[in-house]
């Protein structure tokens, strides 16, 4: 396929929508069905072949852990990046290939100025040491673009340096410079009990994640303290994944709204073939940019669904089928 045609085809993902997404998804499903052989199997071994024009919930959703034992590949293709999730040792991770890192760039830079406005209205610091300190993050990969794409001087990941944090910090409040700050739970913690600051310029977004670093507690006890520390109202948060290649924003109270392009949907735990647009289970995403991968994804997370697509996490399944067993609270 020649580069026109691939940038046509990709700009599909992003125009148009949210009403011309359950066309968008048909054909994608289409596509898919027909190019990934992994895809068609689990389809057909679960008897789910939708006809033309089936609403999204009658779509087949691949359980999220076969990307730790398969490569999922829409078409032929040698990947430019392989992501991977992060695991303790000895534990299997998820990979996913990546075929354009182009469309990855585009999906996030799109979804975060949906949300934000534009990068370059930002300063944007990284606190994101349990990513930086391992290859293969598509975090990392996402917070490097964005610093890069603010182009303020003083972007960057900072990475065990809190007291120089906390400097810039007072600099950059002291000149009302709009800032994100996006870190991992752990690191925000121990940034919190250092330096706590009264910050009013700046955005705090958490991505999630003790990482065997401390103690895990629930959302709520996370922004409670952060709040507290940092003098602000609402603790923002982004839920996006390995498996996926675009994010979900919650701009406080612990509700995720998707990017135009990514819907979330529930299933039922003791019977995951029942999916709904809404209600309470576990939660299956469609994402749209997910085109040479696959794009519908059933995750091991307990949620929400509320009808407006917007959702809220309660809860993880650890080590569980496709039916889920033990509930790790996060």
């Amino acid at each position: 396929m020649n580069n026109q045609a691939s940038s046509f085809q990709y700009d599909r993902i992003f125009t148009g929508l949210p009403g011309r997404f359950d066309p968008e998804a048909q054909a994608v499903f289409r596509l898919q069905y027909e190019q990934n052989e992994l895809y068609r199997q689990f389809a057909r071994l679960v008897s789910k072949d939708p006809e033309p024009g089936a609403a999204p919930e009658q779509f087949p959703f691949l359980p999220i852990s076969f990307f730790k034992t398969h490569s999922i590949r829409t078409g032929s293709f040698v990947p430019e990046v392989i992501f991977e999730s992060s695991g303790t040792t000895g534990q299997t991770v998820s990979r996913h290939e990546v075929k354009s890192v182009a469309l990855y760039r585009e999906s996030f830079v799109r979804g975060f100025e949906l949300f934000y406005g534009p990068v370059s209205d930002y300063c944007i610091l990284g606190l994101l040491p349990a990513y930086l300190e391992r290859f293969g993050s598509s975090l990392v990969f996402m917070a490097d673009e964005l610093i890069r794409q603010s182009g303020h001087p003083q972007s960057g990941f900072y990475l065990d340096e809190l007291d120089r944090l906390h400097a810039l910090l007072l600099d950059l409040e002291e000149r009302k410079q709009k800032t994100l700050l996006i870190g991992v739970s752990f690191a925000l913690l121990d940034f919190a009990e250092a330096f706590p600051v009264q910050l009013k310029s700046t955005v705090i977004m958490e991505t999630g994640g003790m990482k065997g670093r401390r103690e895990e507690i629930t959302r709520a006890g996370l922004h409670e303290i952060l709040c507290q520390a940092f003098g602000q109202k609402e603790i923002h948060s982004e839920y996006g994944m390995t498996e996926l290649l675009s994010q979900a924003y919650s701009t406080g109270n612990g509700i995720y709204r998707p990017v135009p392009w990514m819907k979330a949907m529930i299933r039922k735990e003791d019977d995951p073939m029942d999916v709904q647009s809404a209600g309470e289970g576990l939660l299956n995403i469609i994402d749209l940019a997910n085109r040479n991968s696959c794009s519908f994804i059933a995750t091991d997370d307990l949620a929400k669904v509320y009808a407006d697509g917007s959702f809220e996490v309660l809860g993880r399944l650890d080590n569980s089928d496709l039916r889920g067993c033990s509930l790790l609270t996060i």
